[in-house]
């Protein structure tokens, strides 16, 4: 692939404080420019807010979509890029990318999708099938919904970490804990799933001393550089998805807290140790027995505690950096697959 290509992202760019270190898209476009590629970012919304002198949601997407299409759809053309991201931007639908395609008619549509049942959101299997190629980090039947829409290629693609944000901090007394968990006790799809070791989980370690439970079960949400000193003076994260059956498939704790030097405790799903070794890299367990009883154990071996912690985050910042992701996309582009440490794709 030459270099450098012109690459244009066109997402739902976030202006929430506490969502600046868990937003992907910032990352993977440092990824890209640090391949050496022209990266230029644009917000979908953004541009809406700027156009509309309206709040209303509603009233700006029945009114001003128009005006804002329009608006995207001429830098595109005047950048000229040979690859444009496109996220799951609201408003953002299949006809503002056919728009791009008739002005800007030699790029390549791309995109990712970080979600689980992307049939739940509106609109988000119709707009992903409508790309050249998607990334995935859900797999297995939620790829396959892609693919029986129409998709060109659909791929799976795990979260990425940037190490220069994820990492490590030195924190003091009141980051510290032995145990951490940050988000929803469960989706609904979820529960609808039978999942429940999440719920069972999290309501005894909320009674247990020492442990730290955000967003969820009455305790305050957590963002910002306080996410990552969270994690940072946390002696085990835990990780359980809102589906654990779906092969590769992790939520982006499973690598934030590997990035930032906590040793993660994960449920686990088909195929994981693909991603990172069992007792290596993280610890992984199979029943809420088999968790609590590890939760114990390693609380009171700290050196077999740390060594995992230190060789799970060194792996990570490794292997899931932005530059690392942004290399095996470009290698779809080139060649339609790419090949990493957890399989071949194409």
């Amino acid at each position: 692939m030459k270099t450098p290509c012109k690459i244009l992202m066109l997402y739902e760019a976030g202006f929430k404080a506490k969502q600046i270190y868990i937003d992907q898209v910032p990352k993977l476009s440092k990824g890209f420019m640090r391949l050496g590629h022209d990266v230029r970012q644009i917000s979908y919304t953004g541009t809406m807010s700027q156009i509309s002198p309206f709040k209303s949601r509603k009233i700006n997407h029945r009114f001003y979509k128009e005006k804002t299409d329009e608006v995207v759809v001429e830098y595109a053309k005047q950048y000229n890029p040979d690859f444009i991201f496109i996220g799951f931007a609201r408003g953002l639908d299949k006809g503002t990318i056919q728009k791009i395609r008739d002005k800007v008619p030699t790029a390549i549509l791309f995109g990712w999708d970080g979600d689980p049942w992307p049939e739940n959101n509106d609109g988000r299997i119709e707009l992903g099938s409508a790309l050249d190629i998607l990334f995935a980090t859900n797999n297995g039947s939620f790829i396959e919904q892609y693919k029986q829409a129409g998709a060109k290629k659909c791929l799976f693609m795990p979260n990425l970490i940037d190490p220069d944000n994820d990492h490590r901090y030195q924190v003091d007394a009141r980051w510290q804990s032995n145990l951490l968990w940050t988000g929803k006790i469960q989706h609904q799809a979820g529960i609808d799933a039978g999942e429940t070791s999440r719920q069972n989980l999290l309501r005894i370690f909320s009674l247990q001393e020492g442990c730290k439970i955000y967003g969820c079960l009455e305790f305050p949400q957590i963002g910002g550089l306080d996410y990552l000193h969270a994690i940072s003076g946390s002696k085990i994260g835990l990780s359980i998805n809102a589906i654990n059956t779906v092969p590769l498939y992790h939520s982006d704790r499973f690598t934030h807290y590997s990035a930032c030097g906590t040793m993660v405790l994960a449920k686990r799903v088909p195929d994981t140790e693909l991603l990172m070794q069992d007792k290596k890299h993280v610890c992984y367990f199979d029943s809420d027995e088999e968790c609590l009883d590890l939760t114990k154990w390693y609380l009171l071996h700290e050196d077999a505690r740390m060594k995992i912690a230190n060789e799970g985050m060194q792996y990570c910042h490794d292997t899931y950096n932005s530059v690392q992701i942004a290399k095996y996309m470009c290698e779809v582009f080139e060649r339609g697959q790419y090949e990493a440490p957890w399989g071949s794709f194409s």
